[in-house]
Parts: structure tokens; sequence; C-alpha cells
């Protein structure tokens, strides 16, 4: 039932990661200014009438509108009159983002929706690792630190949204997941029966490390380079497609020749993987994902940023992630007898 409960639970928080990818490829972002509601609203608004000062409306404390394109907060539950009445409301003092599109705005109340629901069944692994207290303190410990990781992780996406999408803060919300997905992991190898394998040498051991660390790096570049993408958007449009990437700087052409690194390290874990018969089945997975990464990097650039590649780009970035850490746990424990329960 546990092993059950962490499996729900990290496909969960990948399916936060992909509906991230889709607010980040549609810049969606800014589309709920305030957190943890949106617009005031624990279901959003659809039309921005909704969101214009209404005479003789029944306003309850912390409801928004937007006057004069800036966001107003209720002060307090009030009925409205024939008139705006200045001291029946507050200014948003959080930023001064105030612009409605109801798309976007229901792609990233979608995106948030999925990451309660993730919280919420971390939370009930969480509590079913109390069972496993006696025969293996490390799952109940970890299970709880997975519960702080996903809390800090909403105060992260507030501190997005509160900054208007400041690069940084980007970026660490974004290894955050990465460290969620990664204790999830580990959670799910320990709590399960391990798949015997020739113990690897330690050349093999240090490459795992290092194509682990060149791929962390690369999201961390990937997410500079997509705010390169979000500036030339901001300054041409959505359709102007072909000038995204017009005139990169030297970040793209760092992150775009790094890939050179990453295929040529997995590349000999899989000779060496083969020569030693180690059996690490997972490592053809790996070089099939670099693949598809590789494919939709060159599409994003060659051919304009073809729907859904921004997305996939990210997932499968996320993904190979994923099973490289799973890989790196097998070969350090591959030989050896671990305690699980």
């Amino acid at each position: 039932m546990y092993r059950k409960s962490v499996k729900i639970s990290l496909i969960l928080v990948y399916l936060v990661i992909v509906a991230g990818a889709v607010v980040r490829m549609t810049g969606s972002g800014m589309g709920c200014p305030d957190w943890p509601k949106c617009f005031g609203y624990y279901i959003p608004p659809t039309e921005v009438s909704e969101l214009e000062f209404q005479a003789n409306r029944e306003y309850e404390k912390g409801q928004v509108i937007i006057v004069d394109e800036t966001l107003k907060v209720a002060a307090e539950d009030f009925t409205s009159k024939e008139v705006y009445n200045e001291e029946n409301w507050s200014t948003y003092t959080k930023h001064d983002y105030a612009i409605f599109n109801p798309v976007h705005t229901w792609v990233e109340y979608i995106n948030r929706l999925a990451g309660a629901l993730a919280g919420f069944a971390v939370l009930i692994m969480a509590i079913l690792s109390f069972r496993k207290w006696k025969s293996n303190k490390k799952i109940t410990l970890l299970s709880w630190l997975s519960v702080f990781l996903m809390g800090f992780q909403a105060w992260l996406g507030a501190t997005v949204v509160y900054s208007v999408l400041s690069p940084v803060r980007i970026t660490i919300h974004m290894v955050m997941a990465l460290v969620i997905v990664a204790v999830l992991l580990y959670l799910l190898y320990i709590s399960g029966k391990q798949q015997q394998s020739k113990r690897p040498n330690k050349t093999f051991k240090n490459l795992m490390i290092l194509a682990l660390a060149l791929t962390l790096i690369q999201v961390v570049l990937g997410t500079q380079v997509r705010q390169i993408v979000d500036e030339q958007i901001k300054a041409f449009g959505y359709d102007a497609r072909e000038m995204w990437l017009a005139n990169p700087d030297i970040t793209f052409y760092i992150h775009r020749s790094f890939s050179i690194l990453v295929i040529l390290v997995n590349l000999v874990l899989w000779w060496k993987n083969r020569k030693l018969q180690l059996n690490f089945g997972k490592i053809n997975w790996v070089l099939w994902l670099i693949a598809l990464e590789i494919i939709t990097g060159i599409a994003m650039y060659n051919f304009d940023f073809p729907f859904t590649t921004q997305s996939l780009h990210l997932v499968i970035a996320s993904a190979l992630f994923g099973f490289q850490f799973y890989l790196l746990l097998e070969s350090f424990t591959a030989g050896r007898k671990l305690k699980t329960s």
C-alpha cells in the first residue's frame, strides 16, 4: 500500500511538472496574480466583467477587482453602492501586474490544482509511512521530508508570482521540483525489492554522478535560455516565433554545446554497461530521452518553436533526471544487500 502511494505521488509530481511546462509555454505564469487564491477567488473568473466594479454587489474580504489597471482588494465584506468608494478597497502591494487573460488564468489555475493534488497525495504517503517506522525509520523520515518540501515548493511558487516571474526564482522552483522527484524515487527504491546487478567499478559510479550533474546544469542553463525567449516574446509578441532566438546570447550557445558533453558521457556509460555486463537496462532509456531532448531542441531553434516542443523539452529533461537518478541508486547499491521494507 505504501509503495503504491509513492508511485502515485511521483506520477502526480511529474504531472505538476507537465502543467508547469504548459504554463511556461503559454506565458500563463501571471494568470493568477495573487496566491493561493486567483483574483481573490477559489474558482477564478472567466469573464473580465467579473473583475470590474459592479454596483449593489456583495463583495467578500479579499476579492479582487481591476481599477485603472491596478488590482484592488476588498478590505472587508460589504455591499457596494452605486459609485466606487476607495475606502472599501486596498491596493494590492505584492506587485503592479493587473492584466486578466482568461486562458492564462485557467492554465495557471489548473497548474495550481495539480500541485494541490500532488501535495495531498504526498501527505497520504507520509501518513502511511508510519507503518514502516519499526522496520525502516528512514522511510518515515524521508516521507515527511517530502511533505515539507512540497510545502516549501508551494511557497516558492508564491514568490515566483510575487516577483512577476523572476528568472532566478523560476530556476530555483524548477530545481526544487527535481529534488522532490529525487526523494520520491529514493523512497520508491528502498521500499521495494532491488534488482540484483553486478557491482560496477568506481569509474562507472563517478561517471554516473557526472552525468546527473551535467543534466542538472543543462536544466539550469535551459531556464536561462527560456528567460531570453520570454524577453523576445515581450518585444516581438507570440506570433513572431522566428525572432525568439534570432539573436541569442552566449548562454544559448553554452547550453547547446554542453549537450555534446552530455551525449559523450552517457555513451561511455552505455558502452561500459555492455562491456562489464552490468545489466543496467535503464541506461537505454537515458539515451532515448537524450535523443528526444536533442530533437526538440533542434526543432525549437531551426523550425521556430513548433507547438508543444517547449513543454516537451522541459518534461523530457525532468524524465531524464529521474531515470539517471534511479540508475545512480542502482549503481551504488548493486552487489550489496540494502535494508528494505
